[in-house]
């Protein structure tokens, strides 16, 4: 009785593909953002942007991979955020 192989040619392909996109993903930007500025006074949707990018307190800090989204939100508060683009090795 041969025993029959659980892997074929087009897993493992599939496989070699899903680490190479991996690889590609890990080389990307990525994005510190800090909020620098109070929320107190600011419309609500200010505050939801902030809450969207992770941010909670002044002073705090998130790292975000540099996509147009996190753009987008950065360009809605940009009084409120302080942003440093950084190379993940």
């Amino acid at each position: 009785m041969a025993v029959k192989e659980t892997t074929t040619k087009k897993t493992q392909e599939k496989d070699r593909a899903k680490a190479e996109v991996r690889k590609a993903v890990s080389k990307e930007k990525q994005l510190n953002v800090r909020l620098v500025r109070s929320l107190i006074g600011h419309p609500k949707k200010h505050r939801e942007v902030v809450k969207g990018l992770g941010l909670r307190r002044v002073n705090s800090e998130v790292t975000r991979k540099d996509c147009p989204e996190i753009w987008g939100m950065i360009k809605k508060v940009p009084h409120l955020v302080e942003v440093k683009e950084m190379d993940k090795k």
